[in-house]
């Protein structure tokens, strides 16, 4: 298959990183934007990803363009059904210019199984991995510290057509606060998620009914919202983009997953990490009693990575943590980071290279 990019003709392959017959790669080291103040939002960069589903419900090998628009019938599943899923990781630029991803296999997976429970057709294992690492070697300039990635997966339910996306932009932290520690409100009234729904799965569909919930929240100063489980309003489940840890002593706490709560590849990490150093790590139902009385509190995700919480607001009680670098929480952060930057052994197998040619 040909594509041709900007004046230049390349070959793609799903099983293989970018074939071409000229340089695609601009020359620039780095992409000329304030780095020190990315924020969290969608910056325009070079490439991305697609590829279409075919009739006999396998996709067809992809190709990388130019970034851009793309075109979807008004009659699409993803606009008029929400029958959509997407998954976020993260490369890092690491020591001596090495480009490095972090469990790209776990989201892999992790789409597989969103995409059975949305009755959706998904890209391979090996496609997925592939794609992902296709799309960091075009887009090689805009990576400084470290990128988001959005994969969406989209069906249009005229022609059961679906569609595979990888895109790429540089961020920063998530938070306004930076890495101030977070202010956090728990909500008695609006549910995340409930039992037998889509709420263990990465669909485009759990993000959109809490926007009001984590509104309300900001305007009244906090961080973000926690949410509790529907059937009992008594026991905690995540916040609106991260998993939730409590620290009693030695031992590390977290809501099990268990459909309700989406299985974080931070969280899963976090962890390992946490058991290895040492630590009893608990995955179990935690009632939101325990929250005030924890020594310490955190969340994880792609894109809050570690963040401490430094207050929690639960019916008009105001509780706060204690904050600084001797949090168990800042340990793991940095064992974290420095596993995906390449500083610290990964002894875990996590972080893949991706191999640029010279």
């Amino acid at each position: 298959m040909l594509l041709k990019v900007r004046g230049r003709c390349l070959t793609t392959h799903v099983a293989s990183t970018l074939q071409e017959t000229k340089p695609m790669i601009r020359d620039e080291e780095y992409a000329d934007i304030d780095w020190n103040n990315l924020g969290y939002g969608i910056i325009k960069t070079d490439y991305i990803y697609k590829a279409k589903c075919t009739p006999n419900n396998t996709f067809e090998q992809g190709e990388v363009s130019d970034y851009g628009n793309i075109e979807l019938s008004p009659a699409a599943g993803v606009l008029n059904y929400g029958q959509g899923i997407f998954e976020g990781t993260k490369a890092f630029r690491g020591e001596n210019g090495r480009i490095l991803l972090f469990r790209p296999d776990q989201n892999a997976i992790r789409m597989q199984i969103g995409a059975d429970r949305m009755c959706m057709q998904s890209p391979s294992f090996k496609q997925f991995v592939d794609a992902v690492k296709q799309t960091v070697i075009a887009n090689k300039r805009w990576t400084f510290a470290h990128w988001k990635w959005a994969h969406i997966g989209c069906v249009s339910c005229c022609s059961r057509e679906y569609t595979f996306l990888v895109y790429a932009s540089p961020v920063g932290n998530y938070f306004k606060e930076g890495t101030k520690p977070l202010n956090l409100y728990v909500n008695t009234e609006s549910h995340r998620a409930t039992r037998g729904g889509t709420g263990g799965v990465k669909s485009i569909t759990n993000y959109a009914p809490v926007l009001k919930a984590i509104s309300s929240a900001k305007e009244q100063g906090f961080s973000d919202v926690v949410y509790l489980d529907s059937a009992h309003k008594k026991y905690i489940e995540e916040a609106s983009c991260s998993n939730i840890f409590l620290v009693k002593g030695n031992v590390i706490s977290t809501p099990a997953t268990i459909g309700t709560i989406l299985e974080g590849i931070t969280r899963k990490s976090i962890i390992d990490i946490a058991r290895d150093l040492g630590y009893k790590v608990e995955e179990r139902l935690v009632a939101v009693d325990e929250l005030l009385e924890a020594d310490e509190i955190f969340t994880t995700g792609t894109a809050v990575s570690v963040a401490t919480v430094g207050s929690v607001t639960y019916n008009d009680q105001r509780v706060e943590y204690k904050t600084g670098d001797e949090l168990v929480s800042q340990k793991l952060y940095k064992t974290l980071v420095g596993i995906q930057v390449g500083k610290i052994e990964d002894k875990f197998n996590w972080v893949v290279e991706i191999k640029q040619r010279s």
